[in-house]
């Protein structure tokens, strides 16, 4: 099934995009608008927007939380139609796909990954809703659209050993065992310590016959 990223994970995301991109925005906005607002007025209006946003998203989750998939979507569309270059936006696409797979409607979920795929902000988010869209089409049988899609990466930001895993995922239902193996041995190479299930990846290579390479490389 398709792996959930956690609302934690998802956060830290957006704290270094900001961290790394919040002042060259700001500062060009500032350019931008400053002869017609100021430097004050600036500041009051980007603390409300963002306020808002984050007020409406929680909004949502809380809907979410208490089982009210109707409800949050007027919150979801608020988002999108008001909010759409703030990271608040794509995090409540990747909520909802997340609440669609759960709640037993995977199709649904499908166009929420791929907005965020697509205008993700922060970038990273677009690096998660791809691999996690690929996922879910390989749950829905298709296998070679789900490939194209997890090839079709360009930055993966510190997400090899994930993207590895999936592509031999994807790579062992199209039957390309030779691929799979080394897929699988890529993300162990570069999986960091502590994170993701190096056991799991070592399962996965023994059952294609790769059985010393696997232990090897496991410890």
């Amino acid at each position: 099934m398709v792996e959930i990223y956690d609302a934690h994970e998802q956060g830290e995301i957006v704290k270094k995009w900001l961290q790394q991109n919040g002042s060259a925005i700001v500062m060009g906005l500032v350019l931008a608008f400053g002869g017609l607002f100021g430097f004050k007025q600036w500041n009051i209006w980007q603390d409300t927007k963002g306020q808002k946003s984050y007020a409406e998203f929680e909004r949502m989750n809380t809907q979410l939380t208490g089982g009210q998939l109707d409800g949050a979507m007027d919150n979801f569309q608020i988002l999108q139609d008001d909010y759409a270059k703030t990271p608040y936006a794509s995090l409540a696409a990747l909520q909802m796909a997340r609440a669609r797979i759960e709640s037993k409607q995977p199709e649904l979920a499908l166009n929420y990954l791929r907005y965020v795929m697509e205008n993700g902000r922060p970038e990273g988010l677009k690096v998660i809703a791809r691999e996690r869209l690929a996922r879910l089409l390989l749950d829905q049988g298709q296998a070679e659209e789900a490939l194209t899609t997890i090839d079709g990466v360009t930055e993966l930001s510190g997400y090899e050993a994930r993207y590895a895993e999936t592509r031999g995922d994807i790579l062992v239902v199209l039957g390309r065992k030779d691929e799979a193996i080394k897929a699988y041995q890529q993300a162990l190479e570069v999986l960091e310590e502590g994170l993701g299930d190096r056991y799991l990846l070592v399962l996965k290579l023994e059952s294609l016959g790769v059985m010393e390479d696997a232990e090897a490389s496991a410890s």
